[in-house]
């Protein structure tokens, strides 16, 4: 049974018919949260709403469509939001604590660690984190509302055992729209079966099975299932049977390598010849000038960058060595002439093997 376990709520499940905030089902959420903690495990609650929740207390009668009413309205809204859940999960004598993260922790190792270490305090003291996107002022997840992306990466963070997805759908739908109980590989075919956006967030299917594969890749667990089943959450964590289980590969990533996978964006990309390629996947080795044929920029040196075979497939990502010009110049040099060419000796490589993860 999973000790510790990540619970994600969209938008389309903290909504009514109308697509105002359902303020009774707070309570009933946190009533299952809190039944797993009377149990002895942890819970991280990761939540969308802000947004929605301003909307009503502004009384604006649509969703805003500009970045700034966005902010304002996720201003509002989200200590409405905490002010709700706070008194949802006190009403059973526990404590919350919001967190608001945006996508620049996984860009910077540091604040990773230091998001990380916030969260094990506060489950440690057994407090619930309640996460969400700093809406306010991370424009470029107001614009595609990736929260499924988040709780991903919090369950990576916490070392959970299960990460929930709550959605508006039974789980993952097949051609015959039968649900799809169990995946144990997330395939082109499973990604063309997912369809847009919920009824009233932001996020889908799509980002659902990127944050089961984000999530899969540390070892956790993921289920998509629907948030208004009555004792939904209780039922995934006790029986296992409802909506759509993603089991996790036997190849996983821990610590570092996992957020070389899928904490920093790749800001550029290298191409490398088809022996660069089978020795970083086959020996951890670094990267070296000589296997590179191809560079595109613009990157600074530790930024992350995509690994690229000759035919276009990334099979890794690491943190570059050098920028993107002076990779460039180096293409296909043997590592003697490296001082020669840029008139210093400070590259030894393009990619050191400890900044790089093979993701195939």
């Amino acid at each position: 049974m999973p000790k510790t376990i990540v619970v994600k709520v969209g938008t389309s499940t903290l909504t009514d018919p109308q697509g105002c905030l359902d303020e009774a089902f707070l309570p009933v959420l946190a009533g299952q949260l809190c039944d797993l903690m009377d149990e002895g495990r942890r819970v991280v609650l990761v939540t969308s709403g802000a947004v929605r929740a301003g909307v009503d207390q502004l009384g604006w009668t649509q969703r805003p469509r500009t970045v700034p009413l966005k902010q304002a309205a996720a201003a509002v809204g989200q200590g409405r939001l905490m002010g709700l859940y706070a008194a949802a999960f006190g009403a059973r004598g526990r404590a919350v604590g919001q967190v608001l993260l945006t996508r620049q922790l996984a860009q910077d190792r540091p604040l990773y660690v230091n998001a990380q270490n916030t969260l094990s305090t506060l489950l440690r003291h057994h407090v619930v984190p309640v996460v969400n996107e700093n809406d306010t002022v991370a424009i470029e997840e107001l614009q595609f509302g990736d929260n499924d992306t988040l709780a991903a990466l919090v369950s990576a963070l916490v070392h959970a055992e299960l990460l929930i997805l709550l959605t508006d759908v039974e789980g993952l739908l097949d051609r015959e729209r039968q649900v799809i109980p169990r995946v144990s590989q997330i395939t082109d075919e499973l990604r063309a079966l997912a369809g847009g956006a919920g009824r009233h967030g932001s996020g889908g299917m799509v980002t659902k099975l990127t944050a089961a594969e984000i999530a899969g890749a540390a070892g956790v667990r993921t289920v998509i299932a629907r948030g208004r089943r009555p004792g939904v959450v209780t039922e995934v964590v006790r029986s296992g049977n409802i909506g759509t289980t993603f089991t996790p590969p036997a190849r996983r990533l821990r610590g570092r390598k996992h957020w070389l996978a899928y904490g920093p964006r790749p800001t550029g990309s290298i191409t490398v010849n088809e022996r660069a390629r089978r020795v970083l996947i086959e020996e951890n080795r670094s990267l070296l000038p000589a296997g590179v044929v191809a560079v595109t920029g613009p990157f600074a040196p530790g930024e992350s960058v995509s690994l690229q075979s000759e035919d276009g497939e990334e099979f890794a990502r690491g943190l570059a060595s050098c920028d993107w010009r002076d990779a460039q110049c180096l293409m296909g040099v043997h590592t003697t002439n490296v001082a020669q060419i840029l008139g210093h000796s400070d590259v030894a490589e393009i990619v050191h093997r400890d900044n790089l993860v093979v993701l195939v």
